[in-house]
């Protein structure tokens, strides 16, 4: 990602219209409102790392969705189930926004590599949103076009639009692993560069 790219991001999706926009920085106490997002970036214990350390975040849930086969991890991770590895994040939308959380997401992970992020191969690894409502479709459609509209990324992005049709949580182990196993190798090489990145560029949004 180039470093403009971040700045880019942010002003592209915090000038938008459609859906609540909170400024980064405002902190509001807990509406009650509740919403979720469903998104597929690599693997599911760094998405989920991260978006357990945001502001509104109310919890975060590995899982799979979008395919139509068995939903055990090591069948999955065959990629011939046609699911791919996601977190489903429940939030405040009146403490975060749907574009904030997107703007987290096209920060911590690399959308121009088709069905992978770095040493993670296969379909099971693509980057995708699960849109559950007509106004998150809106969104991150329009979020999409920007970033290709602005040339934010030096290649296209491929990420995947699909409406959610259902969300398997993935097995216990799988929940919260990085809280569980913050010293295994993966998570000192793959996911602390990703909480790193989230902390200095999104510090305000941080619980």
């Amino acid at each position: 990602m180039r470093l403009k790219t971040y700045m880019a991001v942010l002003v592209i999706l915090f000038t938008l219209t459609a859906g609540r926009t909170i400024a980064v920085g405002d902190t509001k106490q807990d509406s009650g409102q509740r919403e979720t997002a469903t998104l597929g970036g690599g693997c599911f214990w760094c998405l989920e790392a991260v978006y357990e350390e945001m502001e509104g975040v109310h919890g975060a849930v590995s899982g799979y969705a979008g395919g139509n086969g068995p939903t055990t991890y090591r069948e999955v991770t065959t990629g011939e189930t046609g699911h791919a590895e996601v977190v489903r994040v429940t939030f405040d939308p009146q403490v975060t926004s749907y574009q904030e959380i997107l703007a987290v997401f096209f920060t911590i992970h690399d959308p121009t590599t088709l069905n992978r992020q770095g040493a993670d191969v296969g379909t099971q690894y693509r980057s995708v949103i699960f849109h559950e409502s007509e106004s998150q479709k809106v969104i991150a459609r329009a979020v999409m076009e920007e970033l290709k509209k602005d040339r934010v990324y030096d290649k296209p992005v491929v990420t995947q639009l699909e409406p959610l049709d259902r969300f398997y949580p993935a097995e216990d182990y799988h929940q919260n692993y990085y809280a569980n196993n913050s010293n295994q190798g993966y998570c000192q090489v793959v996911i602390n560069p990703k909480l790193d990145k989230f902390r200095h560029k999104f510090a305000d949004k941080r619980k």
